[in-house]
């Protein structure tokens, strides 16, 4: 046993400095491993298992004693490994082995049947690595089984917001989980897009008559710190449940109410006069004020009642991807997306805006 064991350790040791080895010698060590592995202790076959994973080629056959014997040592194999087999890979997920699948998810030479494969596994680990494995192109089914996992999964929405391969409107179901930046990044995804019906919209129609009304109680009670009011109010005015309405009010980037403001049809001046009050006043004020000047340009009151039809889950967010929901505008090296023409009434208001903002904070 010793001497099969000392034996094991140097042969993969051996073959792992070798470098490139030729055919004859592969099938001579493959011959001699399968030999050898069985026989051996098992801290001297996890011990060669690892040696030998280090190897710069292994064959099939090398590749599954590596697996079958590595222990704990199998995620980083295979991370580091710089090739896999399809045969490898796919016997690794037949064991419903989480973690090693989740390692699997993460690299960048997966193959379609081994990535179909993936996303059928039920684990949110799985999807986590799939969401932020850059090498994925997220379309077809590929693109339904993340924007579902998203909903269900803030690591996954998150990872998905951080990229540009991504439509960022998909992750509206998950924006109150988003970080401030990435909930604006969900809102620009509507600018300049024609969106379905959104079920939300009748209601909206019989409120914007009064939408001066609503425009100064907001503000009023924004500027007096009545939030909770807010609350009731809003769950009163858009249909949204007490609790949505609640995440909105108290939700001092503002990013939230701006989509409600939108749908209800507010112009920059007169939403801004809300959100001057109801943002938190630190440094960033001033750039968010002009995000958000820039967004009552760029985004429709019918996109964001779409966004907000999409918290009830009244619409399915996979129609965005057909060719008569994309962008109008694509976004070039040359013109800046979401860069608005200089509006000098709007840059005026936000000035005038922050004047009083400031007031009333001090």
């Amino acid at each position: 046993m010793d001497r099969t064991n000392t034996l094991l350790i140097a042969a993969c040791d051996a073959y792992a400095r070798r470098g490139k080895a030729t055919a004859p010698e592969m099938e001579q060590f493959e011959a001699l491993a399968s030999r050898l592995f069985p026989i051996a202790g098992p801290q001297a076959r996890a011990k060669g298992a690892a040696i030998l994973g280090r190897a710069a080629v292994l064959s099939p056959v090398l590749e599954a004693l590596v697996v079958e014997n590595i222990g704990e040592d199998l995620n980083t194999f295979l991370t580091t490994a710089v090739e896999l087999s399809e045969a490898t890979m796919l016997e690794i997920i037949a064991r419903y082995d989480v973690p090693a699948a989740a390692t699997l998810a993460a690299r960048p030479d997966l193959s379609n049947i081994v990535l179909a494969k993936l996303f059928q596994m039920n684990s949110r680990k799985v999807y986590r690595a799939l969401a932020a494995n850059t090498h994925i192109v997220p379309r077809g089914a590929y693109l339904s089984a993340l924007a579902r996992s998203a909903q269900m999964d803030h690591m996954v929405a998150e990872s998905l917001a951080k990229r540009s391969d991504f439509d960022a409107a998909l992750l509206a179901p998950a924006f109150f989980d988003l970080s401030d930046a990435d909930r604006l990044k969900v809102i620009q995804a509507f600018a300049h897009r024609d969106t379905p019906a959104a079920p939300i919209k009748k209601t909206i129609e019989q409120l914007t008559v009064a939408n001066a009304e609503l425009t100064l109680a907001l503000m009023k009670l924004f500027s007096e710190n009545r939030r909770p009011e807010v609350t009731k109010l809003l769950s009163q005015i858009t249909g949204l449940d007490e609790v949505r309405c609640g995440q909105i009010a108290h939700d001092v980037t503002g990013a939230s109410l701006f989509v409600m403001l939108r749908a209800f049809g507010c112009s920059a001046y007169d939403g801004l006069k809300v959100l001057i009050h109801a943002t938190s006043h630190d440094s960033e004020r001033s750039r968010a004020l002009a995000d958000f000047a820039t967004m009552f340009g760029n985004v429709s009151p019918d996109s964001m009642a779409y966004l907000m039809s999409a918290w009830r889950g009244e619409v399915n967010l996979l129609e965005l991807a057909k060719p008569e929901y994309k962008p109008f505008t694509e976004t070039s090296r040359r013109t800046p997306s979401l860069a608005p023409a200089h509006n000098p009434v709007v840059e005026q208001a936000i000035e005038a805006l922050a004047r009083i903002g400031i007031k009333r904070a001090s």
